[in-house]
Formats: C-alpha cells, structure tokens, sequence
C-alpha cells in the first residue's frame, strides 16, 4: 500500500485552516493543522513523514519566515507559501529565500490543489497507477507514452506530455495558462504565454491526426482545460 501523503496546514486564521483542510482531504490527502509557527515547530520536530507544508508568513509565535529558514535548514521539504505579497519583487524574494511556490491571498481551491500537486510531482511524490484516461485518449507515466484508441501519438516531448498529464489528471478543470506552465517546466512563471501556446497548438496538431475530435478548450481570458 503506497505511504500517505501528509500535508501540514500552517495557518492561524482557523477558517481558512479548515477551508484547507475539509478540500485537501477531499482530494485524498492527510491534513495535520498548526496555528502558530511555533506549533508547525513542534509538528516538524515529531512527524517524520510530512510531505509539503502550506505555510502563511503572518504567524502568531515563531514568524513563517523563520519557519522556513528552519526548514531549509535540515532539507528540501516543499514549502507553499501562502502570502497577501502580491507584487514581483516580493514574489521573487519568496522563491530566493527558500519556498518551492507561492499563492497570493485570497486564492481559489483549485489553484491551491494544482500547485500542491506540482511540488509532489516535483519531489517524487505523484499517485495513481500510472495510467490516465480520458475518453479514447490514454497515457501512460511509465513510458511517456499517449495513445488514442489504441494508437501510439508519435514524438511527443517531456512538456507536452506534462501538459496532457495535468488536463487528464482533472478533466472538468479549467487551468490557468500560469498553472500549467509551472507544472510542465517545473519552474515559476513569469508573464511568457507564447511558448506555452506554441505546445499547445503542437499537441492539437499530433492529436489531430489520430483522431477527428478535440480534446483541448481554450477557455478565453483564462486558460484550457479538456474538452467536454
């Protein structure tokens, strides 16, 4: 049976704690709650097997800064910061002190969820069998390889099938041309589209030729998502 993944919440607003907590669970994860930076302390200290940590920086007790300062300190853990900073500069300074990713306040769920499953699949962390399906189109983690009715798409790269993976992991979701460019270069964004749109128009391409239907929806102003 594969370990649970263990997400510890460090939040001391108590309504947005169990916002995250009730729609983590949902999501299949295992949720540990602190309310200062002092208690996330002593949860780190104890529980061996936390595999990322959503950590606001406005802390009673111990500041969230510090609390990732101590994190880097004794490893690469991945650390969310959720954070009401919301120009570059300070953005940047987030990622150049030590936190694998930021989310701006207020957020919407969704957002949070794809961005915890970027950093697990960063760190090894991904679930599931291996196989993702939508419709004829199927793709297989083990061998990057994309098929639809039983036909193997040819010259798929390491991006394109990231983009697929992440549209076929949530089907009905819209995703932000921000969301899936972090998670298929494993990088943070920047404000470039042209190169996420170019992969895009690349897989419609190949998908095309093996089968007459759309399996990709530009939703305007905001991003794609699988086609319904």
């Amino acid at each position: 049976m594969e370990n649970p993944i263990n997400i510890l919440v460090v939040e001391d607003d108590t309504n947005i704690n169990n916002l995250l907590k009730t729609a983590l669970e949902k999501a299949g994860y295992q949720v540990i709650q602190a309310f200062s930076g002092t208690e996330a302390e002593l949860v780190l200290q104890m529980q061996k097997s936390v595999s990322l940590v959503l950590l606001d920086l406005m802390l009673p007790g111990i500041s969230g800064e510090e609390v990732l300062k101590s994190i880097r300190k004794k490893g690469n853990l991945p650390v969310i910061v959720l954070t009401a900073k919301d120009s570059l500069d300070e953005k940047i300074g987030l990622l150049t002190q030590g936190a694998d990713d930021y989310i701006t306040k207020p957020f919407e769920l969704p957002e949070v969820l794809a961005r915890i499953q970027v950093q697990l699949r960063h760190a090894g962390r991904e679930t599931g069998s291996g196989r993702l399906a939508y419709k004829d189109l199927v793709l297989d983690k083990t061998n990057y390889q994309v098929k639809i009715g039983g036909r193997e798409i040819p010259r798929i790269t390491k991006q394109e099938f990231a983009i697929l993976e992440l549209l076929v992991s949530h089907p009905r979701q819209v995703f932000s041309k921000e969301d899936i460019f972090s998670y298929a270069w494993e990088e943070p964004y920047m404000g470039e589209t042209k190169t996420l749109d170019v992969h895009i128009s690349n897989i419609r391409k190949k998908l095309k030729a093996a089968a007459s239907e759309e399996y990709i929806e530009t939703v305007w102003g905001i991003g794609y998502r699988l086609h319904g």
